[in-house]
């Protein structure tokens, strides 16, 4: 760690983000346990809707005016949640668990791309609730994550059988894979470099994370990242390409320069040893969303080891009658600047409960 303690703590004290809680979304009754468990969370890039999935084998959409409603007296922050039961705007059935979202970009917020536990990536029209791309080119081996690169050109899928694939959404389901790229263990968390370039991370249970060149990925990775004790769940390229954000089940998320391959800072507080827990990376404001395996949310500023702020879920093991261990398996960030609107937070628990927090920035010292 070796600049982690190199600001000061009065630099730190000026670093103020206040987070409230603006809706929280309770499973029905009927779906009340880890059968409605949701692992994937993701704002639309338009900024209209949140869609969400897991292993109840749907895929719900929200409006986002509903859940982020006009913000409340600032002098009573906990005075405006909102709970809903019935706040989906639509479900689309999948024909299996899902283990990821992801929504293209150029589609104004119509398609959605999902992995599944088959192995199989589909594409939905969500206006029209209709299925326009099934690839099944992962030999029944799960897909654990989809993404697409910035213009929305190519689309990558990262698997249990050690590749990541990219391929072309315009060319329907048929088309062979542009390129397979491969790590040396099970594909647990792809990303393409969301500022266009032609790079893609990728983490893997090898305990390893990887950064592809697109244009030439058979050649194998330009970037091998070691340092995870355990699998590496998730690769989220940070402030500018050359900075990688990667989380495994050893309970740490890191920071890289991955050019260079050097460790730039670990981060720890949140608890991971079994599961997936959900990571996303604020870019324009450089803050790390986590979850955890104590039904906590976690947010890191990426200039320190220790999380900024921890808020546990409202929990509703009394209700249902049961005992098991929750997690809170998916978080994402709305991407916008720093500066200006308010950014919000999502996260999804293992017992269905949704919870959507805004984010204000109350100092200019970032």
């Amino acid at each position: 760690m070796s600049d982690s303690h190199a600001d000061s703590s009065e630099e730190r004290a000026q670093s103020h983000w206040c987070f409230r809680l603006s809706s929280l979304i309770s499973p029905e009754a009927a779906a009340a346990d880890a059968s409605d468990a949701i692992g994937a969370v993701e704002f639309d890039p338009t900024g209209r809707l949140l869609a969400t999935a897991g292993i109840a084998r749907k895929i719900r959409l929200y409006g986002l005016a509903a859940l982020l409603p006009p913000a409340p007296d600032q002098s009573e922050p906990h005075a405006a949640v909102s709970e809903r039961s019935a706040a989906c705007r639509l479900c689309i059935c999948a024909p299996a668990k899902l283990s990821s979202l992801r929504w293209r970009p150029g589609s104004d917020g119509r398609v959605i791309g999902s992995g599944d536990y088959d192995g199989v990536v589909t594409e939905y029209d969500v206006e029209r609730n209709a299925v326009v791309l099934e690839r099944d080119e992962h030999g029944g081996r799960r897909v654990w994550s989809v993404d697409y690169s910035a213009s929305g050109d190519l689309g990558a899928s990262g698997s249990d059988d050690g590749t990541v694939q990219l391929w072309d959404p315009r060319c329907g389901g048929s088309g062979r894979a542009a390129a397979v790229m491969r790590a040396g263990g099970p594909v647990c968390g792809v990303e393409f470099d969301p500022e266009g370039g032609p790079w893609v991370a990728a983490g893997s249970a090898d305990r390893r994370a990887y950064v592809f060149d697109a244009r030439a990925g058979a050649a194998g990775p330009v970037a091998t990242l070691g340092g995870h004790e355990r699998a590496v769940t998730y690769a989220r390229f940070a402030q500018g390409w050359r900075r990688l954000v990667t989380s495994g089940t050893d309970g740490t998320h890191r920071l890289w320069e991955w050019e260079q391959g050097r460790q730039v800072r670990a981060y720890r507080g949140h608890s991971n040893a079994r599961s997936f827990v959900g990571m996303s990376v604020w870019r324009g404001a450089g803050l790390i969303g986590s979850g955890s395996e104590s039904e906590e949310v976690f947010v890191y500023d990426l200039r320190w080891e220790d999380p900024i702020w921890v808020q546990g879920f409202r929990r509703r093991r009394q209700e249902s009658g049961s005992s098991g261990n929750g997690f809170v398996g998916a978080v994402s960030w709305i991407q916008l600047p720093s500066d200006g609107e308010p950014g919000a937070l999502a996260a999804g628990a293992s017992d269905g409960t949704l919870q959507v927090f805004v984010t204000t920035k109350i100092s200019n010292s970032y």
